[in-house]
This record gives structure tokens, sequence and C-alpha cells, in this order.
């Protein structure tokens, strides 16, 4: 009996309801882990309708789709010889399931249901599955005609089993049952599986890779076996990035790792596994006294076999070794990830480029980077003959009949800025740095001032109320000051539309078209509102509206060097301004000033909003330790220092402005996901957006009885150092 077996996972950028697209990308895998002498393949979660289909999960006619794509499947012999792990939806009884197909040479062996669902953060399953809530309980499931003829039968099993081949045991698990507390390959270890597969639908989020590794390796490490795991990889449909690395483990051990990030569609990684070490890992007598107690799972049984003697006698075949995990640091995830999201919107949207508003300050100047890391990858990829990717730039940069050369020629032919500029609002230094920063990346530059459009609306105001609002350095009200501002940052929203919709035409682009508008609004400034509602945070898709400025900035130190873009230092040592009030000798719009803190508290705010669970009066009891004087201190902690009556008025301006403020995410612009603080009223962050006054709120009143009691302590303590001396 052999005991040498070949696996096969893969990383597919899917794109919901793209059925003939995702079976032919299934179909490419199961080619490539077959050329690459594999007996299993494992694929993503629901990767024959795509994972993002939402609401559409809902719909009689998914489940059709994805049963006649099974069929395909099943149909093509050049998918046989290798086990399939597919997965789908599955309708059984009138109840939805999110399932695993395991298949063998044209026939089902098994539908295993997801017993665990995702629920919590972008996760909604429970709105469209039901879990299959009967560990180790199987039944029949009664096949559709179109596949009756196939089987050879009407009914498979259904239901918490696994696949027994001669040589081996083989379970599935499907992405959130991993990270459950009882996962389901801690039982199927102890009953004797020794290859575990786990198919996954799982979106980016900055710095999460290494939980997510380490909770594979831990999987392994303390149950022994092979555990397979895939992932979708890419945009498809909505706000979130898949960033697969599907991997293969093996006794704690990293043995394959796919790319996190990659315009590629299909990517097969194999490993070669000697089940002898399994075993040989599985000798504990404190397991065997657990194994014998464990749960006994029904055992489907197919004579395939993952080995064989012949491949034991094979000399050139060896068992793969360990490698050490790759990680991308926060400042390459953001180019990476950014840069190949917006890459597949992009192509799939049939849009003819992007357009950004180039203010001269470093949210806009980082959006516009992102799109010339795209440009970057492209390039990449062609150069590496990706034969998708290249056709895909053939369709869309039709300025030339020649592939561009390098990342600048696609730039120019793909992406345009425009800086919208006022003549007593904006400084020469903001309209220079949009200029350099769109030449050197090679976009296709407009500088224009909208004085005019500015002075039209502000007009409407003095001939119809007859009177003339002023700004607050020229001594005008709150009121006024807000009004003016923002008739500059809706003017300039309207611009972009309308040079994004006719730029295509008057650069005389072969099919016209038009332009999709990218924003550039960062997380901390959607989370505290410091935004116009309509102004150009209205968008078609925000790259960094996840992103916090910290990060932003570490990432645009990072593209300086990596990019060689010397001019982007400019754009880090520039105080963030809005530029919507007029420059005076003593006075320069400040952001920080005008919000009343500082980017990095709101970092920490957001967090302890959002991933800590925190309200008003749990983040002051939080942050009056954390940010008082009395806390230890390490060289290079830049934690500020306050004193607690500081910090009640810091934690008060927060929640005061973000309550009133709330509305306008509901109209904010899809962003990409990268944070787990991220605002977004969609589907992650969801609260109501009329919030009674904070300042008459409980939480409010208990921070002030708290800072009553710190303060009288204080002062108590205060006398009794005095009289000590």
């Amino acid at each position: 009996m052999g005991h040498l077996i070949t696996v096969a996972t893969c990383n597919l950028n899917q794109w919901a309801l793209d059925f003939e697209g995702n079976t032919k990308r299934i179909i490419e895998s199961i080619r490539k882990a077959k050329e690459a002498g594999a007996g299993l393949r494992v694929g993503p979660e629901l990767e024959i309708c795509g994972y993002g289909c939402l609401d559409h999960l809902l719909e009689q006619d998914l489940y059709l789709h994805s049963l006649q794509c099974l069929e395909t499947i099943l149909r093509d012999e050049s998918c046989y010889d290798i086990l399939l792990d597919v997965g789908m939806p599955i309708l059984h009884r009138n109840v939805r399931y999110n399932c695993r197909v395991v298949c063998l040479n044209g026939k089902i062996l098994l539908i295993r249901p997801k017993l665990d669902l995702a629920g919590d953060g972008n996760y909604r399953e429970q709105r469209f599955f039901t879990p299959w809530l009967r560990p180790q309980y199987c039944e029949d499931y009664y096949l559709p005609r179109m596949l009756q003829k196939l089987q050879g039968s009407n009914k498979v099993r259904i239901g918490d089993a696994v696949i027994s081949t001669p040589d081996t045991t083989i379970g599935c698990e499907t992405c959130e049952e991993l990270f459950t507390p009882n996962p389901p390959h801690n039982h199927m270890s102890l009953n004797g599986v020794e290859v575990i597969t786990n198919s996954s639908g799982s979106h980016f989020t900055l710095r999460k890779l290494n939980t997510r590794i380490q909770l594979i390796t831990e999987a392994t490490r303390k149950n022994g076996g092979i555990y397979i795991y895939a992932n979708q990889q890419g945009c498809d449909g909505d706000r979130l990035y898949y960033d697969g690395c599907a991997m293969i483990i093996c006794n704690g051990k990293l043995l394959a790792q796919g790319s996190q990030f990659s315009l590629a569609d299909v990517e097969v990684v194999t490993a070669t596994v000697d089940l002898e070490e399994v075993r040989a890992y599985r000798f504990a007598p404190s397991r065997g006294l657990q194994a014998v107690k464990a749960p006994v799972y029904e055992r489907v049984e197919t004579l395939f076999e993952l080995s064989s003697e012949e491949g034991d006698l094979d000399t050139h075949r060896v068992p793969s070794l360990e490698i050490e995990p790759r990680y991308h640091s926060p400042e390459e995830e953001i180019e990476l990830c950014t840069g190949a999201y917006l890459w597949d919107y992009l192509r799939r949207c049939g849009a003819a480029g992007y357009l950004v508003p180039l203010s001269g300050g470093i949210d806009s100047c980082a959006t516009a980077v992102i799109v010339f890391s795209m440009c970057r990858m492209v390039i990449e990829a062609c150069k590496a003959g990706n034969e998708q990717v290249i056709a895909d730039v053939k369709r869309l940069a039709k300025f030339s009949e020649e592939l561009p050369k390098n990342p600048e020629e696609l730039c120019n032919q793909l992406f345009h800025t425009v800086y919208m500029g006022m003549s007593k609002q904006s400084s020469k230094e903001t309209r220079q740095r949009a200029k350099d920063l769109a030449e050197v990346i090679g976009a296709y530059h407009i500088n224009l001032d909208i004085d005019d459009v500015y002075n039209a609306q502000r007009n409407l105001i003095v001939n119809t109320l007859n009177f003339d609002p002023k700004f607050k350095v020229e001594g005008g009200t709150i009121a006024e000051n807000l009004t003016l501002q923002n008739i500059q940052a809706r003017s300039r929203m309207v611009t972009a539309y309308e040079f994004a919709q006719i730029l295509p035409t008057t650069r005389k682009r072969p099919g016209g078209g038009s332009l999709l508008v990218l924003g550039s609004a960062n997380v901390g400034e959607s989370l505290r509102g410091y935004l116009t509602k309509y102004d150009c945070s209205s968008a078609d898709i925000n790259p960094i509206g996840s992103i916090d400025k910290s990060d932003l900035k570490r990432f645009i130190a990072h593209a300086e060097v990596s990019f060689g873009l010397p001019c982007l230092r400019d754009f880090l040592t520039a105080i963030p301004t809005a530029e919507l009030e007029p420059i005076t000798e003593t006075y320069v719009q400040s952001d920080e000033a005008d919000m009343g803190m500082t980017y990095d508290e709101l970092t920490v705010f957001g967090r302890l909003r959002k991933v800590d669970k925190l309200g008003p009066y749990g983040m002051f009891q939080r942050l009056v330790h954390e940010w008082g004087p009395s806390r230890a201190r390490i060289e290079g902690d830049e934690t500020p220092v306050y004193t607690p009556k500081q910090v009640a008025e810091k934690v008060k301006r927060f929640f005061h402005y973000y309550a009133i403020n709330r509305h306008k995410m509901t109209t904010i612009t899809p962003a990409l996901h990268c944070n787990d603080y991220s605002p977004d009223d969609n589907r992650f962050d969801l609260r109501p957006f009329l919030y009674p006054p904070f300042f008459q709120s409980k939480g409010f009143a208990c921070i002030d009885d708290d800072l009553k009691k710190i303060e009288a302590k204080l002062t108590d303590y205060g006398r009794g150092e005095k009289a000590v001396n």
C-alpha cells in the first residue's frame, strides 16, 4: 500500500453570478491539479456561484444554475481520475445549505453542508442559509433529474460524513468552522480522518493573514494531519477583496502557500505528503484515549486511491519540505490589495478608466499612487505572459494598438487627475504637488479653477436672499463659513463627474466611454464625519475609505522608495488641510484643528468603538488610564498624555460629532474593506443615523460622575503629598 499522496488547493478569482466564467475557472484549476499529479483538488467556498451573491442566494434561479454548472463539471471527462471538493449552495427539503460536494469520475460521493455559519462583521450567512445542526448525522438527498442519469441513482448521502479511500480518510471543513471554539477538525481527527479540507470565502483585512495562518497551523500541530485550505481571490462584486493564500499544512508545518494578492484568475498549489508522518505524529497515548471516545462519522467509501505503490517506488517523488510563511508588511498589503481590487473592478465594470480629484493632499495622493500601483501590477503580469490580463489591457487601453511598455504609459491611458483650485483658498504648493505627482506617474492631468462656478452659486444667496455670506476669517458666522465651504466642496463633486463623463470623448478614445470617479476620504474622516455630504467623498468607489491616516502615510513613505517617487516626500511633510477657507498671513485651515483631535486619536477612538465595542463611558474608563500620566512608558512611545478632564473632553467631542454626522455614512461611497473598525453603513457597521443628543446621555453623565470622583481623589492625594513634605 502506498503512502505518498499529492494534493492540490487553489485561489480562484470568482465573480458573483458569473456561472459560466466560474465554471471555466473551476475546470481549469482541476486540469492544473491533475497536471501536477494531484489525487485531490479543493476549491473555495461557494465557488460555482461566487461567494458574494448576497440576497441572490435566496433566489431559485441561483440553485438551478449552480446545479447546471455542477452537471457541466461532472460531464467533463478531463475532470476525471481526481477527487474533487467543490463548493456550491444546495436546496434540500426546502432548506438552503452552504455545501461541499465531493465528486469522482462524474458522480457525487457526498454532499457536506456547513455546520457553523459566519454571522459577524461583513458576513451574514444566516440570512441565506441554515446550518446543519446535526453533527455526524446523514440522510438521503434526492437528486434533480438532470443529475440522476449521470449518477446512476436518484439519491446520494448528505450530511456530516467523511470519505474513506483504501489508503486514507478525508473530511471537509468550511471557512468559519475553523474559527469556532470547538471546530469539526478536532472530532474528525480523533475519528481517524487524516486529510481535512477547508474551503473558504475569507476576505482581506490589514494584518489578518498572521491570525489565519496561526489557526490553520495550530489545527494540525495539536491534532496532526494534513490540512488543505482553499480561498477565493479578487473582487467578486462588492466592497470585499478575497485574499487567496491557499495553503497546505501537515502536522503544524507549512508545506505550500499561494499568493495573497495576484492578477491570476486561477492559481493551483500542490504538495506531496507522506501519510505515515501523520500516523506517527498521532502516537500519544492521551490522544488514543480520547480517540476511542470520539464521535463516530459515517464513512462514504470509494475504491479511488490517493497514493499508489508505483508512486512510492518513484525516487524522484519526495515529500514537500517545510517553508516559512510569506507575509507582506501593512504598506505592501495596501499597495497590492488596492491595486488588485481596482484592476478587477475596472476590467469587469466596462468603464474606460479612473478619475481622481487630486487636491495636493495626502489622501488623494494615496488614491493616485494606488492607481499607479495597479498599473505596475498589470504591466508586471503582462510581462509574465498572463493571457487574461493582456486581453483586458488590449480591451481597455485603446489609445494605441501596442501594449503599454511601462506603468506610466498604461497610467496615461487609464488614469485622469483634476486639480480644482480656488484663487484665494488654494495654495501654489498644493497645485504644484498635484501637478508633479500626476506627471511622474504618467496620469492625464487637468489644472483648473472653480471660482466662476463658486461665485455663481454664492451669488444665488446674495441676489435671492439679499444677504452677503462671509468666511469665518472675514467675520462671518459658523453657518456662513460652512455654507461657503460646502459650495466649493459640492461644486468639485459635480465638476469631477462632468469631466469623468466627457474626457474619453475629448481625448478621442476609440469607442468613447466614461470614467469611474474614485473617492479619497479616509476612515478617520468618515468616522468623525469630517467631510461634506455629496462632495468629493461622493464617488463611484473609494479604495482608501477604510484605511486610517497613519497607515496611508506609511504607505506613501513606502511608495516613495519602492516606486521611485521622490515627489511624495512633500505630501508627507505637508499639513493636512481642506483649503476651503481663504489663506491669510495668520491663518491656514488645518484638518486636525478643525476636528479637535488628531488622526492618531481618531484611530484609537475607532478601534475602541468598533473592535472593543465600547460606548462613551467605557471608552473614557479605558483611556483615562491608557492616556494618563501614570502609565508606564517605553522608548518611542507616542501615546498622548492627558489629564482625566482632557480625556473626558476628547471622548465627548468624538461621540458628539460621530452622532450628529452619522447620517453621512448612509450615502458614503462604497469603500474597499481594509479595517475592522470601518464605519461602513452598508452591512459592516449597522447603527442608527438619528441619535439622541449625546450631551444629555447617560454615558456622558457617568463620565462626569467619574471625573468628579477622580479629580477629588487627585486633590486629596496632592494634599497628602504636601503634608508629608
